[in-house]
């Protein structure tokens, strides 16, 4: 199977589409060599897809079994389901669910969040240490003809941006591994952050910058303590929610913007930023994935950033002070 349908002639004059890069047999003991994985970086701050045609870390087979057999006979695991690697503990699951079984999907999504950073280590050591290992989770529900609110779908092309988990200016990027033994996981990607941040800039407005006299200064300080959602927003992060809501909310974005579509076969993996590729989840059941919150100061493409692009848009700093 292909992970990818072969992009028209017309598609490689449009400006911002993302490339697939495979990546086969990288890894030894000790990691790439440090040259090689400053550009695997480089490819994934220009927006391109790090594509493994075979899951390059071992996950064991009765944890998959495990996984694939919880949706078809517990109706408490319905949901999406996530692991908070800070906390040690596992969130989407209906009331219902407990004993035994909720303890082995813990152990089972943990183990995939520990083998996927260490993999990610061993493959992107420019990274390592440099990010904040964010929520891992297992996907069992078919995408295909899901039903969510529109601001929830995940079938409509965006960017990704975390209402309650801002990020000041650091860099989302996301590792999948599709898990179904039969069918492959199918996204569309449309144009990179480099084209579609200024439409959107202009469209909803350029972003001010953050006040820090001592009346906004002790407000801030005054929504923290009370844990009030969006109290650590940066305009940075305000702007990305903002830009994620409009363009699921673009009926005139969703039906004109150029598409590629990517089919990642059974027990594939791969890794992108989707604070920057805009990319929807048509098809596929049973996926893991791992988030990481990488530092904005580990980039080795830091022009390429949605944060150093709204930037030089708006002609000030756009995330908080440290």
């Amino acid at each position: 199977m292909s992970a990818a349908s072969v992009p028209s002639a017309s598609q490689g004059l449009i400006a911002g589409l993302s490339r697939l890069v495979t990546v086969k047999d990288e890894v030894g003991a000790h990691g790439v060599e440090a040259e090689r994985g400053r550009a695997l970086c480089g490819e994934l701050e220009a927006g391109n897809i790090l594509y493994f045609p075979r899951t390059p870390f071992a996950f064991p087979d009765d944890d998959l079994k495990f996984l694939l057999g919880l949706k078809q006979t517990d109706a408490s695991f319905h949901k999406n389901i996530a692991y908070r690697p800070a906390e040690d503990r596992i969130t989407g699951l209906d009331k219902s669910a407990q004993g035994p079984e909720v303890d082995r999907l813990r152990a089972i999504v943990a183990g995939y969040s520990r083998l996927s950073s260490e993999f990610l280590g061993w493959l992107l050591p420019q990274y390592a240490g440099k990010w904040k290992l964010d929520y891992a989770s297992y996907r069992p529900l078919e995408e295909q003809g899901r039903s969510a609110r529109l601001r929830a779908r995940n079938d409509l092309p965006h960017v990704d941006a975390f209402p309650t988990r801002p990020t000041n200016g650091d860099r989302i990027l996301r590792l999948f591994t599709n898990i179904n033994p039969s069918q492959n996981r199918v996204w569309i990607t449309s144009q990179t952050f480099d084209v579609i941040g200024p439409q959107f800039a202009k469209m909803l407005g350029l972003p001010r910058q953050q006040r820090s006299n001592f009346v906004a200064n002790a407000l801030r300080g005054i929504a923290n303590a009370a844990h009030m959602p969006g109290a650590n927003r940066s305009p940075y992060d305000d702007f990305m929610h903002r830009c994620h809501n409009a363009m699921k909310e673009s009926g005139e974005f969703q039906e004109n913007c150029p598409k590629q579509r990517w089919e990642f076969p059974p027990r594939s993996t791969w890794i992108v930023f989707t604070d920057s590729v805009s990319h929807a989840v048509l098809q596929g059941q049973y996926a893991l994935e791992q988030t990481f919150i990488i530092s904005r100061d580990a980039m080795v493409r830091p022009e390429s950033s949605p944060l150093r692009i709204l930037e030089r848009l708006a002609g000030h700093p756009l995330t908080r002070a440290s």
